[in-house]
């Protein structure tokens, strides 16, 4: 069964991508624990980030670097939190959070986002990769 992830990567659900190449996208959150929440994705549905390909897995860090510099540009805050949890969704996914404290990190946090709030972000973000 296709992940709600899977659905967005492939366009049958909406998403603010900041992010897409041959093997990964990066998505802002629908429930963002601070501004500028974004995940990112590989685009095979893997449900453990343990039984990714070392490969993808190098590649996703490598992804998760760059926008996390990007985020900092966007952002003013102390540092990017990264994240890998993997219970909420069985896909594997990154959290990329600006952060100025450990609260910052806590799901409990987590609020629903409109989609303007979430499409201006992505923008913000795309300009900002540009510029790197």
């Amino acid at each position: 069964m296709a992940s709600i992830f899977t659905r967005i990567i492939q366009g049958e659900l909406p998403g603010h991508f900041v992010w897409r190449d041959d093997h990964c996208v990066a998505i802002m959150t629908i429930q963002p624990i601070r501004a500028g929440h974004v995940l990112v994705i590989p685009k095979a549905q893997i449900d453990q980030w343990t039984d990714l390909p070392v490969e993808l897995a190098h590649h996703l860090m490598q992804v998760s670097h760059r926008i996390g510099n990007a985020l900092k540009r966007v952002y003013t805050v102390q540092r990017i939190g990264l994240m890998i949890a993997g219970l909420e969704v069985p896909h594997t996914h990154i959290h990329l959070v600006p952060m100025d404290s450990m609260n910052d990190l806590n799901f409990a946090f987590a609020k629903n986002a409109d989609a303007e709030t979430l499409a201006q972000a992505a923008e913000k973000i795309r300009i900002a990769l540009e510029k790197s």
